[in-house]
């Protein structure tokens, strides 16, 4: 969240970004309430400190001071009451719109209402020509025995699928060479829990608001699983004060994810384009409060997820997020598209997000820098490689006219040293 010293120093600059981004955002009632707060919060001090002066004086008091003392206090002890739990319900009624205030977007964010709006940056690779009618992901999973979406939804409903042979260990080779190329990058491996309190989703900017994507245990344990690893990586050091001298933190985990999905119903039904489950590799960054670093710190995440899409011989693009298709919590985004013949066009595969302070400031990261003042951290994240999305590409991109899968070279050390999976299937008829 956003300091409410910057909030209100920058009322208009903020206003005018929670606009770009098209999320509602009432300064006017925040800074009120706030106006209040600080006007009942001097006399409240007030009153405890004399109470607490009462307190001495009652040790030195004459019996009959000391009733007057006592008679003081008691009436002094109504008014605290009641003006304590008055800048209570202030303070929690601040604290719930302050939540609410979107990051402020970056000047390069462009305009925009949905992703239809984001800002084409590049184009990687040429997307495969085939001279034979070439299959989707779902006909050569299905044909080569691979996938069974069927027995997905059998054991938990639609939009799961059973992943099976090569393409259960492709999905594995996969994950390792991303695992294996931010290990090479220097990035800390971490395995962390994909069951989460409550704190650490709304630390991450996850809610409030994304509730209706999240899946959560019942009451008894009040745990959410994560839809990516960014939450609890992001949140491993929440109400620390790290060293400077021990900044950047650079992080990497593989996880499983889970998304409801909520509000998708039928779209991108078909296939395991959009899914409930799967696993993914995620780099996350951990720094100071210097946005020229985290716009380094950018770059350097995007170009590390860019290599990986190199390496699967993956034609690529990368957009620049528009406002109204940036979450509340992102300062700017970069998304990755890969080509996907299926789809006719690209799909996206890696989000990359910097946040400046907002997401630390919710968990209480910081870091003390070298003249000792404590200050609050920037956190950055990106997609390394997400896996049902990465095997469409593979498959439908890599394909031969006989249905068996080509295997870029970067991936055949991790599935045998094979340069190709499957067997010959009949003609496709599409």
């Amino acid at each position: 969240m956003l300091d409410l010293k910057f909030i209100r120093a920058n009322a208009e600059a903020i206003k005018a970004g929670a606009a770009k981004k098209r999320i509602p955002c009432d300064l006017e009632t925040l800074l009120a309430l706030d106006d209040e707060r600080r006007a009942l919060a001097p006399r409240v001090d007030e009153l405890r400190n004399r109470q607490k002066t009462a307190g001495k004086e009652m040790a030195k008091a004459s019996p009959e001071e000391r009733a007057r003392i006592l008679a003081e206090q008691k009436l002094l002890k109504e008014e605290l009451g009641g003006l304590e739990g008055t800048l209570s319900g202030l303070e929690k009624k601040v604290e719930a719109l302050q939540i609410l205030v979107p990051n402020l977007p970056a000047a390069a964010v462009p305009e925009g209402a949905t992703d239809a709006d984001n800002v084409e940056l590049e184009k990687v690779g040429t997307p495969p020509s085939f001279d034979f009618a070439p299959r989707d992901h779902i006909a050569l999973g299905e044909g080569q025995g691979w996938l069974d979406v069927d027995a997905g939804a059998r054991l938990a409903g639609s939009r799961n699928y059973i992943l099976k042979g090569d393409l259960a260990l492709l999905e594995d080779a996969v994950l390792r060479l991303a695992m294996d190329h931010m290990l090479a990058k220097g990035f800390v491996p971490l395995s962390v829990p994909t069951l989460v309190r409550y704190e650490a989703m709304l630390g991450t900017g996850y809610f409030p608001g994304g509730e209706e994507q999240t899946y959560r245990t019942d009451a008894r344990d009040e745990l959410y699983l994560v839809g990516t690893a960014e939450v609890p990586v992001t949140a491993l050091h929440a109400g620390e004060i790290l060293d400077e001298k021990d900044l950047p933190k650079l992080y990497v985990a593989r996880s499983a994810c889970y998304r409801r999905e909520a509000g998708t119903y039928g779209k991108d039904t078909r296939g395991i384009y959009r899914v409930h489950q799967f696993q993914k590799v995620e780099q996350v960054v951990i720094d100071v409060a210097d946005e020229a670093q985290s716009l380094t710190h950018h770059q350097a995440i995007l170009k590390n997820s860019k290599e990986v899409l190199d390496l699967c011989e993956l034609a690529y693009r990368v957009v620049n997020v528009c406002g109204g298709d940036l979450g509340g919590p992102h300062v700017q985004k970069f998304d990755i598209e890969t080509w996907m013949p299926s789809r006719k066009g690209y799909g996206e595969t890696h989000s990359a997000s910097r946040f400046h302070d907002y997401q630390a400031r919710r968990l209480g990261l910081r870091y003390r820098d070298k003249e000792g003042k404590v200050r609050v951290c920037h956190t950055l994240n990106n997609t390394v490689a997400a896996s049902t999305r990465m095997l469409i590409a593979l498959l439908e991109n890599h394909q031969t006219a006989q249905g068996t899968v080509r295997l870029p070279k970067a991936l055949r050390p991790y599935m045998g040293g094979r340069s190709e999976i499957g067997k010959p299937l009949a003609p496709s008829k599409g």
